[in-house]
């Protein structure tokens, strides 16, 4: 038996089901594929577009790239045999250098170093990391180094050592602000003034901090089905800052700010357009403001090129101020799309590989950036505030 009804689309038990207009009154174990008038479960929707449009598919990039934002520990895990691949697909991409964000400090940033200088020093610079916890275990913040009243100048001397080490920069990592405790159980302040000598030293060091603050706007909402993140949050539910028990976005985005207000003479790079992609009127707004601001645009692709008009506009503006970025090391099916996205005109095509959108169900559509804002964003920024990129991309322009 069949019965009419309207179009529909209803979420229950974690699934979104598309209904046709005529459906008929299935089993409970039909399978939920969409076919023959069946229902439809979110997991199984792979829609194929119709439409037919100009293809770029670019090989590499226009100019040499500095890829700001790469984790090689972390996603290579020190194997020697990944690397030598990366290192091809830098090469066939027009990828000069990579700064790795994992260095850490002391041993394990020389143990870094080995991996990635030992045979391609010329490709990669490194970020330090604070050791906010030191010995005191994760389930005892009052045991963490960073509640010592002299751990900010004992910081700021181990990042002198970094320097000489070889380090280029300091990674603030996400956790400071959302899980760094206090004593008493309450979240840390990124602008607690206990901080202030580790920034001021960086300053004074010349090396710039990358820092990740917040998370996408849509992890600070609830799930549910006005939540343009549903399926991600889903998957990942331990992404969602959602809760009393968490900050707000803009308490978090404002103490980043006022650190940087108070620190005039230390490069800050807001690591995912400043985590605000999803707002490039505000993110201008405090470049305006703050002008040792830079932003990273890696792993956001996905973001800026949904808002292709005002993302055009923002990059040509703001142009000497973004860096290149891609979150990887990633396959090789996703950097090309970064070429794609910075370099042509192309509508409605995958921000990332994978056949199910990984962060939102949407396509982009290309910036088309003129050459002079390309070579900037590509190398001359990183060039310029990172140190160490310099040489090295000159080095790979001779070499090439």
């Amino acid at each position: 038996m069949r019965v009419q009804q309207s179009p529909a689309i209803i979420l229950f038990g974690g699934f979104c089901f598309f209904f046709a207009p005529l459906l008929a009154q299935e089993p409970a174990d039909a399978p939920l594929d969409g076919r023959e008038g069946r229902m439809l479960a979110l997991p199984n929707f792979r829609p194929q577009p119709m439409l037919r449009v100009e293809e770029h598919h670019l090989r590499e990039a226009k100019f040499p790239v500095v890829d700001a934002r790469t984790h090689f520990r972390y996603r290579l895990h020190h194997s020697p045999e990944a690397l030598d691949d990366f290192v091809k697909l830098m090469d066939r991409h027009n990828i000069a250098v990579c700064v790795s964000l994992d260095g850490r400090l002391g041993d394990e940033l020389e143990d870094h170093k080995d991996y990635l200088w030992s045979e391609y020093r010329g490709r990669f610079v490194i970020f330090a990391n604070i050791d906010w916890r030191g010995a005191g275990r994760e389930d005892d913040p009052a045991a963490w180094d960073m509640h010592r009243p002299d751990f900010a100048r004992r910081t700021a001397e181990q990042l002198a050592r970094a320097k000489e080490q070889g380090a280029s920069g300091v990674k603030i990592f996400k956790q400071f602000g959302l899980e760094l405790k206090n004593p008493d159980g309450s979240l840390v302040k990124i602008d607690d003034p206990r901080w202030d000598p580790i920034w001021e030293a960086c300053g004074e060091l010349g090396l710039p901090i990358l820092i990740h603050t917040a998370d996408p706007a849509a992890f600070f909402l609830p799930i549910d089905e006005t939540n343009e993140r549903w399926e991600e949050l889903h998957r990942h539910p331990e992404w969602s800052f959602y809760g009393d028990e968490f900050p707000s976005r803009e308490e978090l985005l404002a103490a980043r700010n006022r650190v940087i207000a108070r620190h005039p003479q230390t490069i800050f790079i807001g690591a995912h357009v400043a985590n605000n992609p999803e707002d490039l009127k505000t993110v201008g707004e405090w470049l305006e403001r703050y002008p040792n601001l830079y932003l990273d645009i890696a792993s956001r692709i996905g973001e800026l090129g949904r808002q292709p008009y005002t993302a055009s506009k923002f990059f040509l503006r703001y142009a000497d101020r973004i860096l290149f970025g891609t979150d990887g090391p990633w396959p090789e099916t996703r950097i090309t799309l970064y070429w794609r996205f910075m370099e042509t005109f192309d509508e409605n095509f995958p921000y990332a590989e994978k056949p199910f959108p990984p962060q939102g169900f949407w396509n982009i559509y290309g910036l088309g950036l003129p050459d002079d804002a390309l070579q900037k964003v590509y190398h001359e920024n990183a060039a310029r505030i990172i140190p160490g990129v310099k040489e090295r991309i000159e080095a790979h322009a001779a070499n090439r």
